[in-house]
């Protein structure tokens, strides 16, 4: 066995959803970095999305974005069929596109609570069902869905119940993929970060630095929220052969925040 190989991923073709910024961009770079081509899936922030694009092809890979709502299963079907009718195959699928809406339950509005629903559980059942069928017809893929140890527990002080039940939603629908496609070869798993250093958490930083400070960093047994590069060695891991033994499994990148 060459161990030198096992995080390869030249030739491979992959699809991030929600990969103009953030930790999806993140994602994106470090399939990139390691080969693979990826088309970017965005709903509305399509500039950001070309500068991207621009940024993955100077690494050498193929790289293009499609502006889809991955909520809407119109949209999906034609993003699945774009990228088939670049690449002829999908190897690779990042769940990644999310929202949230901060607010107490007994305030919090239905028409919010389904559009959480809509983009980060729905969302991840309409794209990974429309990619999956081309990855059984290959019988080889691996899907990573973007959970968050939110689905594990109730994050405070802010309130965010409809987030996080769609999150915990996402960790099942991962381990029922999972058992339901391993008879293809497909692999389904997720990341479930803690508290990340994105452009939200900036916003957060600047209005609320106590919340920051008090119960996000020192919530954690390394005292710190992350960075969005600590979750790259886990993408390319689940994305390649280094992974080719694990299934349905959520694998928590959160500084230790949920061990206590």
């Amino acid at each position: 066995m060459d161990y030198s190989k096992i995080f390869d991923l030249k030739g491979k073709k992959a699809i991030v959803t929600g990969g103009s910024r953030g930790i999806g961009k993140a994602l994106a770079e470090a399939l990139a970095s390691h080969g693979a081509d990826v088309a970017i899936v965005v709903r509305s922030t399509v500039d950001r999305a070309e500068g991207v694009v621009a940024e993955l092809r100077d690494m050498g890979v193929d790289s293009f974005a499609i502006q889809a709502d991955v909520a809407d299963e119109a949209d999906v079907e034609r993003m699945t069929e774009a990228v088939l009718a670049r690449w002829g195959r999908i190897d690779i699928l990042v769940n990644n596109a999310g929202i949230i809406f901060p607010g107490s339950a007994e305030e919090f509005s239905l028409d919010h609570w389904r559009q959480t629903m809509a983009v980060n559980l729905d969302g991840v059942f309409l794209v990974s069902k429309s990619v999956g069928k081309a990855m059984i017809r290959q019988k080889d893929g691996s899907i990573i869905n973007i959970g968050s140890m939110s689905g594990r527990i109730v994050n405070w002080p802010f309130r965010h119940t409809a987030y996080n039940v769609s999150k915990a939603g996402v960790h099942m629908l991962t381990k029922g993929l999972a058992t339901e496609w391993a008879e293809h070869n497909i692999r389904v798993n997720a990341i479930a970060p803690g508290y990340i250093m994105t452009e939200l958490t900036e916003d957060v930083l600047k209005d609320h630095p106590d919340v920051v400070r008090d119960h996000w960093a020192k919530g954690a047994v390394q005292n710190r929220i992350g960075t969005v590069d600590e979750l790259a060695g886990v993408i390319v891991y689940l994305a390649s052969g280094a992974s080719s033994f694990t299934t349905g499994e959520i694998i928590t990148v959160d500084g230790g925040l949920t061990l206590r």
